[in-house]
């Protein structure tokens, strides 16, 4: 692991970025996190008003069942209502998943998202990886197929993926899920960072739910709208009786009710989610090109993040210049030689290139 959250004597080993109260304790300021790729734009102030609003009847416990949130989501997504189901961010909705299915082999790709080996794990299931090669830049190959077989209850993709940031055709992930089809696995699909393509709607796998109810899609309110401390995510699918197991399977009081009117307010955002997309559409490409100018190995990633690779150590020499990157060493078939940086405003991201300038060279 690769980031300590020091409290007195007692070290605790974070798997994510986006230890800003780490950075804190230890330097007594803010951190430029790079580490989490949340929206630099901050909170959106209609989601920060409706929190204020909420805070008068939190004295009341929330809907359990979210239902004036879930409508609005089955509106937004256009997918009927019970294909919804509110969680405590998308994390709890994979640990919930699982809990649901209760599998005893899993499929992953690697390098992947970090909870989904953590919920397996924790219920006791074996879990195989299929290894993305760097020389293809990490992308999902014919391969994938052939790994998923009748021995496998659950397969976990990302699109796009994380820390890669590479998407695959639609066409592709609707071969998944007829292969998931034919051996009766179950396949997770991670959206929640599919509003940062350029397209997201020719890439959504949503219009295919009706056709597989073993198909799971994954979304979060968390890097769009900058949300990461509210936690709000959704699941959609078409099978009512596995979204039921996944409601019973956590406590029912999962989204509180400050967060559920953070969500309904956040769905009107409409201008706020066009100027993120339209930064990071600029942004990225720039980062990129100086990111390969300083000599690095930049995968051509398609969300609101970059992987890279570098020779020189980076997380320590930016840590001392008030920055946070996030060390890859973590992820399978990766080293200590990968960094990913979230892309953020152009002003904060000319701190980050000034900065490796100065580490790099």
């Amino acid at each position: 692991m690769n980031e300590n959250h020091q409290t007195g004597s007692v070290k605790t080993p974070l798997v994510h970025g986006g230890d800003w109260a780490g950075y804190s304790e230890e330097y007594g300021a803010q951190p430029l996190d790079f580490s989490a790729n949340v929206s630099p734009l901050g909170v959106p102030q209609g989601v920060k008003r409706a929190i204020a609003e909420a805070a008068e009847t939190a004295d009341r416990y929330p809907d359990p069942l979210c239902r004036a949130l879930s409508r609005k989501l089955a509106a937004h997504e256009q997918v009927p209502e019970s294909y919804v189901l509110c969680g405590n961010g998308a994390a709890d909705l994979i640990f919930r998943a699982v809990l649901a299915k209760k599998p005893k082999k899993a499929l992953l790709t690697a390098p992947a998202f970090a909870e989904y080996e953590a919920a397996l794990t924790a219920c006791g299931c074996e879990v195989d990886y299929y290894f993305l090669r760097q020389e293809h830049d990490f992308r999902l190959d014919e391969g994938f197929l052939q790994a998923i077989t009748p021995e496998i209850d659950m397969v976990f993709v990302c699109e796009p993926n994380n820390p890669t940031g590479v998407s695959s055709p639609r066409a592709f992930l609707m071969q998944v899920a007829q292969r998931c089809s034919d051996c009766g696995a179950l396949f997770m699909l991670d959206e929640c960072f599919g509003d940062f393509l350029d397209e997201p709607e020719d890439h959504t796998m949503k219009s295919a739910l009706s056709s597989f109810p073993n198909l799971v899609i994954l979304k979060a309110f968390t890097k769009l709208y900058a949300m990461a401390g509210v936690r709000l995510g959704y699941a959609l699918c078409a099978n009512g009786e596995l979204v039921e197991n996944m409601r019973n399977t956590g406590q029912p009081w999962a989204v509180s009710s400050l967060a559920q009117a953070a969500g309904e307010a956040a769905l009107q955002e409409t201008a706020y989610v066009e100027r993120v997309r339209q930064m990071v559409k600029q942004e990225r490409p720039w980062m990129s090109e100086q990111l390969t100018r300083l000599g690095c190995r930049v995968i051509p990633g398609e969300a609101n993040y970059l992987l890279f690779y570098c020779p020189v150590p980076l997380i320590e020499p930016l840590r001392k210049r008030g920055i946070l990157l996030r060390s890859c060493s973590n992820y399978h078939g990766l080293n200590e030689n990968w960094y990913r940086t979230a892309v953020r405003t152009h002003e904060e991201n000319i701190r980050l290139i000034q900065a490796l300038n100065e580490v790099v060279r």
